[in-house]
């Protein structure tokens, strides 16, 4: 059974110890340097409260193939391209898997093969979007690109000269 990361902690005031559940992380201090990334906490607690129900199968690789292209690889043989859907909302790539056609007059006597049915879902950043998806030899690849838009790149902001001041200071003001 997964438990979650646990601290013993020492109360210095009462000289007890507590066990202390992590469950939560506190991202108060980077907000203080930081700007339009209050989304992140909530992203990271999505992702850490979903983890222990995650399961391996099918396995996947992801795979960076240029600055900013990026390949999964999904292994799933067994499956044909009619048994999987491919689905993308709120940035959330969602690979799903279904046997359509469900052939239970067979008996085996050992299955190592795994047929089962599966969803494996993939959180995707800001402005990255699926270019391609392939199926070849049992294996799913889905190709992904970030395009950042133009608004969004790096721009040098000029710097004008300071004479066009304001407000009208003299000298006799400053005395």
């Amino acid at each position: 059974m997964d438990r979650p990361l646990s601290i013993l902690l020492e109360n210095p005031i009462l000289g007890i110890y507590e066990d202390m559940n992590m469950r939560t992380f506190d991202f108060s201090p980077l907000y203080r340097s930081t700007v339009g990334f209050e989304h992140l906490s909530s992203l990271l607690n999505n992702i850490h409260s979903s983890e222990p129900n995650a399961t391996s199968y099918p396995p996947y690789n992801i795979e960076l193939l240029d600055e900013n292209q990026y390949q999964i690889t999904i292994a799933i043989s067994g499956f044909q391209m009619k048994d999987l859907t491919i689905n993308i909302e709120n940035q959330i790539l969602t690979v799903t898997g279904q046997k359509l056609d469900k052939n239970e007059a067979r008996k085996f006597l050992h299955q190592g093969i795994a047929g089962r049915d599966f969803e494996r879902r993939f959180q995707l950043a800001d402005h990255v979007r699926v270019k391609d998806a392939a199926f070849t030899d049992g294996l799913l690849y889905i190709d992904l690109v970030r395009e950042i838009p133009d608004s969004m790149k790096p721009k040098t902001v000029l710097i004008r000269n300071g004479n066009n001041v304001l407000s009208d200071v003299t000298q006799r003001d400053v005395a």
